[in-house]
């Protein structure tokens, strides 16, 4: 029966024009009026938002609803993992899935998997590194913080943006909709790590209006339909473990992906919630 309700709350957004709905969300939310403050309330309440922890609690001191939805936190609301050997959540949210790649292959849910190569922009270089590697895919609800941070320091070394459809990326969904990730638009960004290569995923969806990385600023809504490849060397911005990355401008999914010698620690499974700054990894460092 579960199957069925999943279904029937998907199937409507195979008809729906994702990203005329999502120009329109980005328009309204940016907005500045007074109605921003009732929306806002209303939004906390629907979906339990905890603005105690946020550095500005105070829902009437949001010029709009993208301002609070992108709010930062109050500064140690989040500390970060003490482990020179290990990786931390880059974001508030919960697992969807996490485990191994397989045959280039990354299981999405029960009966679905999806590419690789396909969900990191279709280049063989930027695959090889995490052929039967590690990937965990973190779900971003509409209560969580939403802006991104480091899992270890790194530095950049390609980001792709990918065209796509923005199907929602709600659990219901996920569930039904094949390879939607890799279906999805999404930013894609490529660092060096101490642990080797990293792959940071970023996720659009429906209403998901807009992500933003630090180096490059707002990269969706972009012109074309066409993949954008760029490489970084000698301007490629380095950026420390913890430190903020990007952000969504509505709530989304972020996939990590890494080499052989991460394991993730037991508690990284289906289901459970993730912290920014908790543990959610150590590595290896041979053959690095």
């Amino acid at each position: 029966m579960s199957a069925l309700s999943d279904r029937l709350k998907s199937w409507p957004l195979y008809l729906l024009p994702h990203h005329l709905c999502s120009r329109l969300v980005f328009r309204l939310t940016r907005i500045e009026s007074s109605l921003a403050t009732p929306a806002i309330k209303l939004f906390c309440r629907v979906f339990n938002v905890d603005m105690s922890q946020a550095a500005n609690p105070d829902p009437a001191s949001y010029p709009s609803f993208n301002a609070f939805f992108t709010r930062p936190l109050a500064d140690g609301a989040r500390p970060l993992a003490d482990d020179h050997d290990g990786m931390c959540s880059p974001v508030d949210g919960r697992v969807s899935e996490a485990g191994t790649i397989e045959a280039g292959k990354i299981f999405q849910a029960k009966g679905h998997h999806y590419s690789l190569l396909q969900l990191i922009g279709g280049r063989r270089e930027d695959a090889a590194p995490f052929e039967n590697g590690k990937f965990a895919t973190l779900y971003l609800s509409p209560r969580d913080y939403h802006r991104i941070h480091m899992p270890l320091a790194g530095t950049l070394t390609a980001m792709h943006y990918v065209p796509g459809r923005l199907f929602s990326v709600a659990p219901h969904t996920v569930r039904v909709v094949p390879g939607l990730f890799a279906r999805n638009e999404r930013v894609v960004a490529i660092f060096d790590t101490e642990a080797g290569k990293l792959a940071m995923i970023l996720v659009g969806a429906i209403n998901v209006a807009a992500i933003e990385t630090v180096w490059a600023g707002l990269i969706t809504p972009p012109n074309g339909r066409a993949i954008i490849h760029r490489d970084y060397t000698d301007d490629a911005p380095t950026l420390a473990f913890g430190e903020e990355m990007g952000r969504f401008n509505m709530g989304s999914t972020v996939i990590l992906l890494a080499e052989q010698n991460v394991r993730w620690i037991d508690e990284l499974s289906a289901g459970n919630p993730v912290q920014m700054g908790q543990p959610m990894g150590s590595f290896t460092r041979e053959g690095i």
